[in-house]
């Protein structure tokens, strides 16, 4: 009986598991421009108008100021959420097609100093 009982919490454990890589990790939140989609982290998302969907165009120094959000890699597309491959390999999600990036100047959860950065980057929505 204890080895059902045991076997039924490591089913039970790896669904879990298996669940946690089925979504993209964001959410809602709301900001002074409205819900924006943040990372788990709470911290704001952003678009960058120089790529296209499927296809991340802020490499290199760009990427480190736009921090990508990146995906692990077994993560699955989800609903809007796909992944795309970074020329360096890494994988990075994005919704409607259009990678996701972190801005390195936002300092606390709920800001979007990185709007209109540029004239090239958007807060991500919903």
């Amino acid at each position: 009986m204890k080895s059902v009982k045991f076997l039924s919490v490591v089913v039970a454990v790896a669904l879990a598991a298996t669940a946690a890589f089925a979504a993209a990790p964001v959410k809602e939140v709301d900001s002074a421009k409205g819900k924006v989609l943040a990372g788990e982290n709470g911290m704001t998302l952003y678009t960058f108008k120089k790529d296209v969907k499927g296809v991340s165009n802020c490499n290199d120094d760009c990427a480190k100021n736009w921090p990508p959000l990146m995906a692990a890699g077994d993560a699955k597309a989800d609903g809007a959420y796909s992944i795309v491959d970074r020329k360096d390999g890494t994988k990075q999600w994005a919704k409607d097609g259009m990678p996701l990036y972190f801005w390195v100047k936002d300092t606390k959860a709920g800001d979007i100093t990185g709007d209109g950065v540029g004239g090239n980057w958007d807060l991500a929505k919903p």
